[in-house]
């Protein structure tokens, strides 16, 4: 079955830096596009950024622009989400997602803080 496990959030300063990871399993990585999310606390989930099959079409949310980068190995089955100069409102869970035969799948989430 299709698994997605995140890991790499934790309690950083603002202006800091952390790389998130997602490992996939269960579904022919090659084939799909992959998407990172984020739900801050009392927000719904939104779409952070996303990154197709071979890495060259990658898209962010206006919020993260220049400052967060997606990438993927398709080797090890894994995307990542480099974030940099991290702000408060970076603050939430972020989730791993892959659409595979019309089914929304998502990891369990990794939680990022960032505050002094």
């Amino acid at each position: 079955q299709v698994q997605l496990v995140e890991s790499g959030g934790g309690l950083v300063q603002p202006g800091g830096s952390l790389r998130l990871s997602c490992a996939a399993s269960g579904f022919t990585f090659t084939n799909y596009a992959m998407r990172w999310y984020r739900q801050g606390p009392g927000k719904e989930r939104e779409l952070v950024a996303l990154i197709n099959t071979q890495s060259s079409i990658t898209r962010y949310a206006d919020p993260v622009k220049g400052r967060f980068t997606i990438s993927r190995d398709n080797a090890k089955n894994t995307v990542y989400l480099q974030m940099n100069t991290l702000k408060p409102e970076d603050t939430a869970v972020y989730y791993c997602n892959v659409i595979s035969e019309g089914k929304n799948y998502w990891g369990q989430g990794t939680q990022v803080t960032v505050s002094a």
